[in-house]
Order: C-alpha cells, then sequence, then structure tokens
C-alpha cells in the first residue's frame, strides 16, 4: 500500500471527504474557484476533481472525492474515495458531515481518525441546524475527538476562512484512541498482533476491517505477509468462529455507542422556532399526493416553457434563425466561394455537411441554446436540494423497474446529455440496476437538444405533442417492468442523505453550470465536427447515398419519404444532429403532421448516438452495449411502424 499517484507538482494535498450533499463541491468550489479539471481515476471509470488553492500564500492540490459513507466500501465510488485516502498522501482531509446528522455521521470521522489519517472535521450545514433547535459545541468536541474541529455553512460562506486557518496551521494527526468493548479489543489486537508488514492503514483499523471482510484490503494483506498471511487467516477465522455473530453490525453497533458517548453534552436539542417555508415545501415534495402534481409542474415550467419554448424557440429563432441564416453563414459561403477553389475542399468547409454550415451551426445555433437552458435549470433544481426529495418520492415506483430512487438522477441527468447521464449510472448500487438504466437512458430519454427541438416542432402540431408523450412514457414503463422481470441479479437498496431544501446560490448555479458547459464544448462540440466529416466523406465517396438507400424500405415501412433516411443517418452521429435534420423536413414542408409524429416518436426511440454507445462500452463492456443497440434499434422502428399503421386506421386528427 505504498502512496501512488503523487501529484507532480510538489504542492501539498487536501482531501475531502464525506457521504453525498453534505456540501463538499461547494466547499471544493469555494477552495479552487473555476481553476480545476476533472479526470478518471487511474485504472477506475469514476471521476474525481482536482484543483489549486492558495491558502495562507501556501498552493495545495485540492481532491474532491465520491461520496462514501464508510472506509468499508460498497460501491466503486467509495472503493475510489478510500483508495485517495490511502494512496495520495494527503496533507490535510477535510471531513465534511451535515451538522442535522452529526450522529449518523461522526462514526466515519472515527475510522479515518483510528486510520491515522490527519483529520479536520467540517460541521458543515449548521445554519439548517440551528434553526432546528440544535447547539453544538465545537471547541467540546474537538477536545473529545482529538483533532481540530470547524463548525460551518460554507453555502453563506461561514467558517470558510476559519477552515483555511485550520489547514494553513495544522501540524499532523493527533486524534485520540477510542476504546471498543472488551471482547471486540480482544479480537483487534489478536489480528493486529498477526501483522509484520508496512501499511500506510494504522493496524487496529486495519484489523477492523478484515473483520468485516473487507475483501480487497484482505488481498493486499495476503500480498504484503506474503507466507505469514497464514496466521492471520487463522487467526480471522478462528474469532468468527467464536463470536458467531455478525461482526459488521457488531462493529457498527460499537461505533454508534462511542458516538453517542462523544456527543453526550456536545449536542443540545431545544425547540426550534416552528416549521418554516422550507420544511413546508419540503413536506410537499415528499408527499405522494403533493410531490407528483409538484413534478409535473416542475417538468412543465423547467422542459416545456424554459428549455422548449425559450430555449428550443426563442433562442434558436435568434442563434439560427437570424444570426446564421441571415449573417453568419452567407458570409462564410461567400468566403468559401470566393476563396476555396477546389469542389471537395469547398464542400467539407461551407458545403451541405460542411464544418461549419452543418457541424458549427448545429452545435452552436441549434444545440448550445437548449443544452445551456436545461444545464442552468438543472443546476438551480441541484442547488436547490429537490432532486434528492424527487429520489425518494420516486423510490417505490423505481423499484418496480428494478431500480432504486437514485436512479433518478442519471435519468433526469439524460434529459440533458444521456452519454453524461450513462456515466453517472456507475453510482448506482447493482450491475443489473445500472444495465436496466442504461437500457432505459439509450432508448426512452431523449437529450435536452433532442427534446427542445421535438417539443418545438410537435408544439405547433395539435395532438402531436399529447401522442409522443404518451408513446415515450409507455414505452419507458413496459420496458422498465421487463426488464425487471427479465434480469437477474439483486435488487436494490437505497439509502440517500437529504440535504436542506433552501434558495439556490447564484455562484453555485453559474459555476455547475458553465462547468457542464465548458464539457459541452470540449467533449461534445468536436462530434459534431467529426460527424460533418464523416457525412461528408460518406457524400464525396456514395457511401451516404448507398446507407440511405438501404434504410429506404425502413422509412415506407414507416410512412415517411425517403429524405427521412439521412435524418435517422444523422441521429446516429448525434441524437441532436437527427433532431436538427428533422428541424430542417419540417420547415422544408416536407412532411405531415402524422409523418412528424411518427419520425418523431422513432427518432426518440432510435440508436443511442456514437458518443453515447461508446460510453456504454465504456460502462458496461461491448457484449452489453451491441445487445441493447440492437434491441434498441428493433424497438425503435417496430414501435413506430405500429404506430403509422394505427395513425392510419384509426384516422386520428393531427
Amino acid at each position: 500500500m505504498s502512496n501512488l499517484h503523487e501529484s507532480e507538482s510538489g504542492h501539498r494535498k487536501v482531501v475531502l471527504v464525506g457521504n453525498p450533499n453534505v456540501g463538499k463541491s461547494v466547499l471544493f468550489n469555494a477552495l479552487t474557484g473555476s481553476y480545476s479539471v476533472v479526470s478518471n481515476y487511474p485504472g477506475t471509470s469514476v471521476e474525481v476533481l482536482r484543483g489549486d488553492a492558495t491558502i495562507d500564500a501556501q498552493t495545495y492540490r485540492v481532491l474532491d472525492t465520491p461520496g462514501m459513507y464508510s472506509l468499508l466500501p460498497i460501491t466503486e465510488e467509495e472503493r475510489v474515495g478510500r483508495t485517495i485516502l490511502l494512496t495520495e498522501a494527503a496533507e490535510v482531509v477535510v471531513h465534511v458531515i451535515d451538522a442535522r446528522n452529526i450522529e449518523r455521521m461522526l462514526p466515519m470521522t472515527l475510522q479515518l481518525i483510528e486510520a491515522g489519517l490527519p483529520v479536520i472535521l467540517a460541521v458543515n450545514i449548521l445554519d439548517e441546524a440551528e434553526r432546528l433547535g440544535m447547539t453544538i459545541d465545537i471547541p467540546l468536541l474537538s477536545k473529545r475527538l482529538g483533532i481540530p474541529v470547524v463548525g460551518a455553512a460554507f453555502a453563506r460562506k461561514r467558517g470558510y476562512e476559519e477552515l483555511c486557518a485550520a489547514i494553513a496551521s495544522y501540524t499532523g494527526p493527533a486524534g485520540r484512541a477510542f476504546t471498543y468493548a472488551a471482547d471486540l479489543e480482544q479480537d483487534m489486537a489478536r489480528i493486529a498482533a498477526s501483522m509484520h508488514g508496512r501499511y500506510s492503514l494504522d493496524r487496529r483499523a486495519l484489523a477492523l476491517l478484515l473483520l468485516q471482510k473487507d475483501e480487497e484490503l484482505t488481498a493486499q494483506v495476503a500480498t504484503a505477509e506474503g507466507a505469514g498471511f497464514t496466521a492471520i487467516e487463522t487467526a480471522l477465522r478462528e474469532v468468527i468462529f467464536e463470536r458467531r455473530s455478525d461482526l459488521h453490525l457488531t462493529i457498527s453497533m460499537e461505533r454508534r455507542r462511542l458516538c453517542r458517548s462523544l456527543l453526550d453534552g456536545v449536542v443540545v436539542q431545544s425547540a426550534g422556532p416552528g416549521t418554516s417555508l422550507a420544511d413546508r415545501l419540503s413536506d410537499i415534495s415528499l408527499n405522494l399526493w403533493t410531490g407528483v402534481p409538484l413534478l409535473l409542474l416542475i417538468l412543465y415550467f423547467v422542459l416545456y416553457v424554459f428549455v422548449g419554448q425559450f430555449g428550443a424557440g426563442t433562442l434558436v429563432d435568434f442563434f439560427e434563425g437570424y444570426l446564421f441564416e441571415e449573417w453568419i453563414n452567407p458570409f462564410v459561403i461567400h468566403l468559401g466561394n470566393d476563396y476555396l477553389p477546389w469542389y471537395w475542399l469547398r464542400e467539407l468547409i461551407v458545403g451541405e455537411y460542411g464544418v461549419f454550415t452543418l457541424g458549427v451551426r448545429y452545435a452552436v445555433a441549434l444545440i448550445m441554446p437548449i443544452v445551456g437552458t436545461f444545464f442552468l435549470a438543472f443546476s438551480v433544481l441541484e442547488d436547490s436540494g429537490y432532486f434528492p426529495r424527487l429520489a425518494l418520492l420516486v423510490d417505490r415506483l423505481f423499484k418496480r423497474f428494478g431500480m432504486s430512487g437514485r436512479a433518478v438522477i442519471p435519468i433526469v441527468l439524460g434529459l440533458g446529455c444521456d452519454t453524461m447521464a450513462t456515466m453517472v449510472t456507475r453510482t448506482l448500487e447493482t450491475v443489473r440496476e445500472r444495465i436496466i438504466a442504461t437500457v432505459l437512458l439509450a432508448l426512452a430519454i431523449p437529450c435536452s437538444a433532442q427534446l427542445g427541438v421535438i417539443m418545438g416542432l410537435l408544439s405547433e402540431v395539435p395532438g402531436a405533442l399529447a401522442i409522443w408523450t404518451g408513446v415515450i412514457v409507455l414505452i419507458f414503463i413496459v420496458i422498465g417492468l421487463l426488464s425487471a422481470q427479465l434480469l437477474p441479479g439483486e435488487k436494490p437498496v437505497f439509502y440517500m442523505e437529504v440535504p436542506p431544501l433552501r434558495m439556490p446560490q447564484l455562484r453555485n448555479v453559474l459555476v455547475k453550470t458553465l462547468s457542464r458547459m465548458h464539457w459541452y464544448f470540449f467533449e461534445i462540440f468536436p462530434l459534431f465536427v467529426i460527424a460533418s466529416v464523416l457525412l461528408w466523406a460518406g457524400k464525396m465517396s456514395g457511401g451516404l447515398k448507398a446507407l440511405v438507400s438501404l434504410m429506404e424500405p425502413t422509412m415506407h415501412l414507416l410512412g415517411l419519404p425517403n429524405e427521412a433516411a439521412a435524418v435517422f443517418v444523422f441521429g446516429f452521429f448525434r441524437r441532436d444532429f437527427g433532431a436538427a435534420g428533422l428541424y430542417d423536413m419540417q420547415t422544408s414542408g416536407l412532411l405531415s403532421a402524422t409523418q412528424l409524429t411518427v419520425a418523431a416518436v422513432t427518432l426518440t426511440l432510435f440508436v443511442p448516438c456514437v458518443a453515447q454507445f461508446l460510453m456504454m462500452k465504456k460502462e458496461r463492456g461491448w457484449g452489453v452495449s451491441l445487445g441493447i443497440f440492437v434491441f434498441v434499434t428493433l424497438t425503435a422502428f417496430g414501435v413506430g411502424a405500429l404506430l403509422n399503421k394505427l395513425l392510419i386506421v384509426t384516422g386520428f386528427g393531427l
């Protein structure tokens, strides 16, 4: 367990750890500002935020770890979090906890101290705890734990200077030793005495993790001890046999007993000020009878009005209809005709599938306004604390689909970008749950750009939007129920911290929105350029025409004109590319109301775009990804053909 992944800069390191939704991201943004990078942790698909902070004229490298509940990992995110703690040689480990749930979160603080890590405890969201009538004696808690403790409300800049001062003056681990029950102490000593290797983790803490059957650490200890591991293995078997009880539960209960003792006299609960407006809104969002109507209102105003009408309507009209169509495109095409004498180069830059006239126009004029408005709305809802409540609200429903309420986060994020959402499915607990969420994202969750264009088109046709919504929701439900019945695997267990419901902070919203837009431009924008080049190459070589010709029988099955085949080809390169192509067809008068409805439904269900497919391959592997690809393709065209027949037979007026 050597110290790996040292920063090339040589800066001291500060590692932020804690449960999800306790304010780590707010603290990270306050420390690093916008100077941060996101990268996969070596050997994993888990992303870790890194940034630099200047504290008392000293530069620190700050790492924001994924949310974790314990040093005994369950998810890949928790494994990465622990690996960072054990290998990154941090100068300071800041454990951020929610003051309102201090008794439940303090056991992890004990684990960090027992591990011999340089811990500073940040008791965050103190303002909400005080409003609930809680008084926390921070100096007394610091004395009892033997580490620096800072009371904070980072979202309101409270405690930030005190934390920086504690980091700057930190002199090293000094936490006290905590005494467990006599029999457990005897067991720990027995295991620790058998260890002779060198470890970055205190042997008492390591012994506790081995007693809880931590397979990863057991393998590392076996490697470090070599032949000597036999003695440790024998001691573990004997202890487990002698106790004949759930040692994991026993250790957890002992830690809770210790925490209650530590908090005696530290936390005083008095009568709070009564129910506030935020409390009443929180109760409304969690109650089934009021939470569902609230969700529908949010979907209407956020997705339909703000993203659909304002983003896909007003902003797109301005960027695409005015700036590009009237000014930018004519000017660029004129320059291309004057200064690009070669036909192939002129077609590449300003032709039908030109990098500028198609790729840049679609990315900037059609897609950017829609993605931008969605990310802004998503950041507002995220900063308000609404999403954990939504997860609790839909947990019972999602369990019917084989997922927990936690899956609502990638599902909702998929309405912004399915590629990013597919990556976020790694936070789900079971493999079965991740596969189900990936299937639903690939099939029935349109990204914001595609959704905005389609809603903008269908809103002009009476009845079309209702049919599209009904079909997509029905497919989501049917496929979710079938997946839960047919896919093997364990059922998920749901557990999530619920942060306070509060007014979103402007700075937090802007930082999150800009960060996601930065991701869009650097990760997704190049794909538009690549797609344009591939389409241009297909046109010049005749390959695109051949591919479109192959799809024409399918278009006839759907009742669509041959030109629609190109839209579906576009859709494979980017979902929003296809939606933008549908926009061009509709504005050219090539589609009837029925054809527009069928095309919109089929395109929404159609195969995931290249970027999403590659992310699926990265997260789920080739076998699962190809299986999802084939399933989604057959389902999309099958549903589209059936819908076309039903609309014709029933004579449904559109």
